[in-house]
């Protein structure tokens, strides 16, 4: 088995927001995309848009996909990590591992710190980061909808 990873082009936005169509999908999250292929071909234009794709012998297994952005309380950047994503049939292959070291790759030169969440009943993928030697810290993550402050400054 051979897996190569690349750094993802507009050409690769339909493929990649399938899969995060997938992903979604998995984490009973689907009704929440509302990217379309256009928008994919914007980001994966930006420099501060970071999205590895991992394929299997020519198959497409999955990606990771970053931000770098300000991380205020160091008085630097970040590469903070938005999804890491397998497909199933790839899962337990090293893929995963080999997206987050190619993601590594890209973050040390200038010593990034990168940072992620992932949700609490995620238990493979706690074992996954541990496994990796990622730091885990219980958080709650938070999200404010437009409808939901738009409520709130309208009273």
């Amino acid at each position: 088995m051979s897996i190569e990873i690349r750094r993802a082009e507009s050409v690769d936005a339909e493929t990649v927001l399938t899969m995060l169509g997938e992903l979604a999908a998995y984490q009973d999250q689907r009704v929440y995309v509302t990217a379309e292929v256009a928008d994919w071909e914007e980001f994966l234009e930006r420099p501060d848009v970071i999205v590895l794709v991992a394929s299997v012998d020519g198959a497409v297994a999955g990606y990771v996909s970053a931000l770098r952005r300000p991380y205020l309380w160091v008085g630097g950047d970040q590469l903070a990590l938005d999804d890491l994503y397998v497909r199933k049939p790839f899962r337990d292959a090293g893929v995963g591992r080999q997206l987050m070291l190619a993601l590594a790759r890209i973050a040390l030169p200038e010593r990034l710190p990168i940072g992620w969440g992932l949700r609490l009943e995620n238990t493979a993928g706690y074992r996954f980061y541990e496994r990796i030697g990622a730091h885990l810290v219980t958080k709650t993550a938070a999200s404010w909808s437009a409808d939901a402050y738009e409520r709130q400054l309208k009273e």
